[in-house]
């Protein structure tokens, strides 16, 4: 990510970021602090549909160039029809007190300065920071809008400012810091300097920690050994069902809350907690590569896939960036496979060549009279010779990208990223998932022959 320096007030600087190409997902911050941005954007905006328009012009690419300085945020926002609004969003700078304990705080762990070199926020050091005072990242209210469009309260321009600088906290989050007074230089400059300040204090001989030294290694072993632990004790069993939350059907429902909504998400989360536990206490878990934390818009689709009552599936459609019928094709994807599913089902990629080569062995080996990959170039028709005898022995497959598809049928194959293949059907003139996922293309398609079933 490139930025244009200017020096500004103080010894901080202004950068100028270029403007961003669309997201190419639907979320908008992967990290823990840019969705604490976007927390305090969306609990403070009075009107709900102000921040969805604005993320539909931050998806647009309707933003232009972002400057950020101490203290503020501006950018140049585009109305659908062209229209040019010059929007700000002012947040507090830091005063020195409130610098002086938090670099106090960050130069105290070697860690947090590697992390933060790395661009990574240590939460340790954000909750660290809060307990003595200092907020490092802003909460509801602390983001002042300011726009010519004369809104008073967050209006779509000024969202779609905040969405786009979650983006810029995500890659960057020396961002929050000039935001908060001090530019990059300036602060790993103070860092260094603190931290070589309190190793040398430390290795002073006057330091009684330091006085003696010199420990006998086998001494530390020992008392080691008689501080020994007790063995860890057995997993737990996992529970025969998910928890049941208690019911709260009072007489009179309280002003506000929807009685019904709460209940749903409670046993909601029962459930995903005892769907996580499942997998934690599984005998190949520790092996499995971590999975990146669910998406909200992941977790709309899932919520939506449990819910049944009317009311509930109205709110959370209303919550969802998809209309309908995309709202209801994710969800059919979701049960049959999850977050993995939900992807197949949106995201159209091309396979690298090892990937390439290992779908064209898994096709060669589901059929062994012959299987037809027509689309060992994406621009074959993929028919079949009339003379070959063989023409019904095994499907003939056009690919296009990582979909494979009967040409004229309504028959599909996709495969998805993990390796796995993941049946179609076409039906109205759309694709839909037909089943969960198989490890070998002829099991997956071999759900969508009913006779087959």
């Amino acid at each position: 990510m490139n930025a244009h320096d200017r020096h500004g007030p103080g010894d901080a600087h202004e950068k100028t970021f270029p403007a961003l190409p669309p997201p190419a997902g639907r979320g908008f911050a992967h990290t823990w602090w840019g969705h604490a941005w976007l927390r305090a954007l969306e609990d403070s905006a009075l009107d709900g549909n102000q921040v969805k328009q604005g993320r539909r012009y931050a998806r647009s690419g309707a933003v232009g160039a972002v400057s950020v300085r101490p203290g503020g945020l501006t950018a140049v926002v585009r109305d659908p029809d062209g229209t040019a609004h010059r929007t700000d969003v002012l947040v507090q700078e830091f005063t020195d007190a409130q610098w002086d304990r938090l670099l106090g705080l960050a130069a105290a762990e070697s860690g947090h300065i590697a992390a933060l070199l790395d661009r990574e926020v240590p939460p340790e050091l954000a909750q660290d920071a809060a307990a003595a005072g200092v907020e490092l990242l802003p909460g509801i209210g602390d983001l002042d809008p300011r726009c010519d469009c004369d809104e008073w309260d967050h209006c779509p321009h000024t969202a779609a400012l905040c969405y786009q600088v979650a983006r810029l906290l995500d890659q960057d989050p020396f961002v929050l810091f000039l935001l908060r007074g001090r530019g990059e230089a300036d602060l790993v400059d103070e860092l260094e300097e603190r931290s070589t300040a309190e190793a040398e204090s430390a290795a002073s001989p006057e330091n009684p920690r330091t006085a003696d030294v010199g420990v006998a290694a086998a001494a530390v072993y020992a008392a080691a050994a008689l501080a020994a632990l007790s063995p860890l004790p057995a997993r737990p069993r996992l529970p025969d069902a998910p928890g049941q939350p208690p019911t709260l059907d009072t007489e009179t429902e309280p002003p506000g809350v929807d009685v019904d909504a709460v209940e749903f998400l409670a046993q909601a989360a029962a459930t995903q907690a005892y769907r996580l536990l499942a997998e934690a206490l599984a005998p190949a878990h520790a092996e499995q590569a971590p999975q990146p934390p669910p998406t909200r818009d992941e977790d709309v689709v899932r919520l939506m896939a449990q819910a049944h009552d009317l009311r509930v599936r109205s709110r959370l459609a209303a919550a969802s960036d998809r209309n309908r019928a995309e709202l209801d094709r994710a969800v059919l994807a979701w049960g049959f496979g999850g977050a993995r599913a939900l992807a197949v089902l949106e995201q159209d990629w091309t396979p690298d060549r090892a990937s390439l080569a290992g779908a064209r062995a898994a096709l060669a080996s589901a059929w062994p009279d012959g299987a037809r990959d027509s689309g060992a170039r994406d621009d074959t028709d993929g028919a079949p010779s009339p003379d070959d005898p063989d023409a019904n022995a095994a499907p003939v497959l056009r690919r296009i990208r990582a979909r494979w598809t009967e040409p004229g049928g309504d028959r599909q194959l996709r495969l998805g990223r993990e390796g796995r293949w993941w049946p179609y059907r076409r039906a109205a003139g759309q694709w839909l998932p037909a089943g969960p996922s198989a490890a070998d293309p002829a099991s997956a398609l071999a759900a969508l022959d009913p006779e087959e079933d």
